[in-house]
């Protein structure tokens, strides 16, 4: 999609074709200039999505947030296929523990977040644990993807890490939140944070939310280098903004290890369709994300213990 859709007319007179922008890990970002300004133009990919997405529901959260003052492009369009917001320039985070302020700030942007009194989207906080893994198995070897071999012999850690997912007790609260705030969502714009994407906006177990976000600024690539003052600084400012904490827990990090379960399967279907598909991710980029969850899902899992410390 180079063309400017009709429907986009009165962000004004375009002065160049939209451009492409990758690494979408879900779905496809452009970039339009018009006469009006910037936009980032999101195609959004419906046919394939792990859940039901209420487009309207979560465009009215972005409203709410960004009319508070969240730091946040601004949310300009909603329709049923696409998402637009003004263009925000920043810069990416590294994969690295970010600095202590910074964490700090997204802590008092989640009590923020949390504070609002807005009806939030519709649908269950989380997707359904699916337990497949040994027919995902069979059909990666018979189709000889290139994981297929890491896949059959993880089969059982899968297995066991749907049940943890699927059983774990949640001590609630459950707050409206933005559900994704990890290093891929955020820039650094004079040093603060920007948040992005807001497409999975829902309800959430508030220790998930928070053990999730604090985490995943607190590490780099791997999870040798968790640092924690850093995940304190997140629940500092948490607390600092006015939340409260939740007990501490394996519901900390139950969110994280589901969501990257659920999305390496998704990758995992992807791969085995074996097709570029019209929307969504590239095929090399699904193939790359499922081996990162192959890799990375057991490791996390495996770590569960020392993760819980952090909440000491």
């Amino acid at each position: 999609m180079t063309d400017v859709p009709s429907d986009l007319a009165q962000l004004g007179t375009p002065i160049g074709p939209m451009i492409r922008v990758h690494g979408g890990f879900a779905n496809r970002l452009y970039r339009l200039d018009t006469d009006q300004g910037s936009f980032a133009v999101k195609e959004l990919n419906l046919a394939d999505r792990r859940s039901t997405y209420h487009v309207e529901d979560v465009f009215r959260f972005e409203q709410a947030a960004f009319a508070a003052g969240i730091p946040m492009p601004e949310p300009v369009r909603a329709g049923q296929h696409l998402l637009v917001h003004r263009w925000v320039e920043g810069e990416k985070l590294p994969e690295a523990p970010v600095p202590a302020a910074y964490g700090f700030e997204i802590g008092e942007i989640l009590a923020r977040l949390h504070a609002l009194d807005v009806d939030g989207p519709r649908g269950s906080s989380e997707d359904p644990v699916a337990r497949d893994w040994p027919e995902l198995a069979e059909r990666a070897v018979a189709t000889g993807q290139p994981w297929a071999g890491e896949l059959a012999a993880q089969v059982e850690t899968f297995l066991a890490i749907a049940h943890f997912v699927d059983t774990c007790e949640r001590p609630g609260p459950v707050v409206l939140t933005h559900r994704d705030i990890q290093p891929w969502n955020l820039l650094v714009r004079h040093g603060r944070p920007v948040v992005l994407d807001w497409e999975l906006s829902g309800m959430l177990d508030l220790s998930g939310e928070l053990g999730s976000t604090a985490l995943s600024l607190a590490k780099g690539p791997g999870f040798d280098d968790i640092e924690p003052t850093i995940f304190r600084s997140v629940l500092d400012g948490y607390v600092a903004g006015g939340g409260t904490l939740p007990p501490p827990g394996p519901s900390w990090f139950v969110y994280l290890i589901g969501g990257w379960l659920g999305f390496t399967r998704w990758n995992i279907l992807r791969c085995l369709a074996g097709v570029e598909a019209a929307t969504g991710p590239d095929l090399a980029l699904s193939h790359q994300s499922a081996q990162d969850g192959l890799r990375g899902l057991p490791e996390l899992f495996d770590r569960l213990p020392q993760l819980e410390a952090l909440l000491a």
